[in-house]
């Protein structure tokens, strides 16, 4: 064979050795896009996701976002290649019925993960071979702040997210209207008022709420909420339905939209 020929020949191999069964090198870029967690394999075992596990990686890749099932998701991200490297972040610390895949998850979604992407599906495998299957999830319309109803589900406190103490789930929830009117429950006192927002600024006015005396968990998220609310402009953000808000001194809550 000449020696031309011959060396094409080897071009053409390498050039198709480059493909692997998940897609090209070129064909994992994940950047912008959200996934839905079909099931993950543990030991040989497959466990089923539950419909909200979900994984979202921002516009620079270097972030990850979601839900372990129960539990919100966040992890720094580095993209090398056909691999991921997660490092997993803070986690909220709500009581969830089953746990097992959501643990599962969390044990798994860490680490280097080899990337595998092809026809709307996405593998994500460990070293010693268990993996997430998920699929790819269409764009949703934005959640609007104002004209949802929020439930208020967890507090922060600087790096802590905690679930709302057991016992005050759903009792506190506010709606902020196009027009800047506020009402909704602190936790036990119902409350209205008037808020402003400027661009990523949030800013509760003097609000007016009913006087019973609060008590337990209730007590303790009422104390919460109307401390911050009261604290000065909030920083806000809304995605994948879920609401932050954060004071400067990096108090905050999170809320989900209201389900009847």
């Amino acid at each position: 064979m000449p020696l031309a020929l011959s060396l094409a020949a080897v071009l053409a191999l390498t050039a198709c050795g480059g493909t692997q069964a998940g897609g090209s090198v070129s064909d994992v870029k994940l950047t912008g896009t959200s996934w839905s967690v079909q099931s993950l394999t543990v030991g040989g075992r497959t466990l089923t996701g539950p419909p909200q596990a979900a994984v979202a990686f921002d516009e620079n890749g270097t972030k990850a976002t979601g839900n372990y099932g129960c539990n919100g998701l966040g992890a720094d991200l580095v993209i090398d290649g056909t691999a991921m490297t997660v490092t997993p972040g803070p986690t909220t610390e709500m009581a969830c019925d089953a746990l097992e895949f959501e643990n599962a998850f969390a044990r798994l979604f860490k680490g280097r993960l080899e990337i595998g992407r092809q026809d709307g599906r996405l593998t994500l495998t460990a070293s010693g071979g268990d993996r997430i299957e998920l699929t790819d999830v269409p764009p949703t319309a934005p959640t609007a702040l104002t004209g949802s109803r929020w439930v208020v589900d967890s507090l922060v406190r600087g790096e802590t997210v905690s679930s709302v103490p057991a016992g005050a789930e759903g009792r506190a929830e506010f709606t902020i209207a196009a027009d800047g009117s506020a009402s909704g429950s602190l936790g036990c006192n119902r409350f209205t008022g008037k808020a402003v927002i400027d661009g990523p600024r949030l800013t509760f006015g003097p609000l007016a709420a009913t006087r019973m005396a609060c008590t337990g968990p209730a007590g303790e998220v009422e104390k919460a909420l109307s401390a911050l609310f009261a604290s000065g402009p909030l920083h806000h953000t809304v995605k994948d339905r879920t609401l932050t808000l954060t004071g400067a001194d990096g108090t905050g809550l999170r809320a989900s939209i209201w389900k009847k």
